[in-house]
């Protein structure tokens, strides 16, 4: 039996002004699974998560969570989802424990299961130690985690993450990690937005690339890999002046134009078929004796992927997302 769609756009719009952040975007999330939405600085990912956790209105188009739609029935929407934003959005004033047992209390939940989530929460995300100091003494890393606590206090169905691990620290990453593997386990959807596309490639299931504010790519990490072609041959020189002569093998062996690095003495190329290209890239350069000091086949990665798809690096996602919203 075919599982069910958790969340679905269809041709979302929006407009601010004479400019176009949102322009036909169509997203389907399989109930249990995680969607990344992946995408350069303006690309339109923190609008579609405003307009799915009902913050924004979309000019047209439509969109269903958790069999709600957003725009008619907003309020059933709210009850279904968990949200933790790009800002830890925590009262400074209240404890760590405070701030989860009100999350608890708005949500309706009981003062004794309040209590209970609120401990089983802070326990979960390292903050027992923390649970009764005000939020305003916690560490940048420490208020991340307690707002992703607060996403889940009612363990909604649904739960979006707008770049969850930003200001963590590698320890704090990882352990983010494994709550959103227990989340999925336990039958959670996840809508993930991530600068990190590691992340991404660890965490999701499908991955949409946004740009422009249109969906320009979809499919699994491994799927969006290999649209970039075959793996890469990279050779460095012993010598800088044999650089051009392995810059014409390796344009001879693979199936693109070579980059050449000078300082570095490197040369890379995409291949084919990786190990065939090495071989008689090596037996050429070996007859016109040419020594090479290092060699190495990189299989594509998810940046290489972003790159090929989107025509910048992903460095450029590292920055916050720019609307007029």
């Amino acid at each position: 039996m075919a599982s069910a769609t958790t969340v679905r756009t269809e041709a979302l719009v929006k407009n601010y002004g004479s400019t176009r952040a949102l322009d036909g975007v169509d997203l389907e999330i399989t109930a249990g699974h995680v969607l990344g939405l992946l995408g350069p600085n303006g690309a339109g990912k923190t609008t579609t998560v405003r307009i799915l956790t009902t913050l924004l209105t979309a000019d047209s188009g439509s969109a269903v969570v958790a069999g709600h739609d957003v725009r008619t029935e907003p309020d059933a929407v709210r009850r279904n989802i968990g949200l933790s934003g790009q800002y830890a959005a925590v009262d400074e004033n209240l404890t760590g424990r405070e701030n989860l047992y009100m999350v608890g209390r708005l949500y309706g939940m009981s003062r004794t299961d309040s209590t209970a989530r609120a401990r089983q929460l802070l326990d979960r995300f390292n903050l027992t130690d923390a649970a009764d100091r005000t939020a305003k003494t916690y560490s940048g890393g420490m208020r991340r985690r307690l707002d992703l606590a607060g996403a889940l206090v009612a363990a909604p169905p649904v739960v979006v993450l707008d770049e969850p691990t930003t200001g963590l620290d590698p320890r704090g990453r990882l352990d983010t990690w494994s709550v959103i593997g227990e989340l999925v386990s336990d039958g959670t959807t996840v809508l993930l937005t991530t600068q990190y596309l590691e992340e991404a490639d660890q965490l999701a299931d499908t991955i949409a690339v946004i740009d422009h504010g249109r969906v320009i790519a979809r499919g699994t990490s491994e799927e969006l890999k290999t649209r970039v072609g075959g793996e890469r041959l990279e050779l460095v020189a012993e010598d800088e002046r044999d650089l051009a002569v392995i810059a014409r093998v390796l344009a001879e062996v693979g199936s693109g134009e070579p980059t050449v690095e000078d300082s570095l003495r490197r040369a890379q190329v995409s291949v084919d078929i990786g190990k065939k290209a090495l071989i008689e890239a090596l037996r050429r350069l070996d007859a016109e004796h040419v020594t090479v000091h290092d060699v190495a086949l990189h299989r594509p990665t998810l940046d290489d992927a972003f790159l090929s798809l989107t025509g910048r690096p992903s460095a450029e996602s590292t920055d916050e997302e720019e609307s007029p919203a």
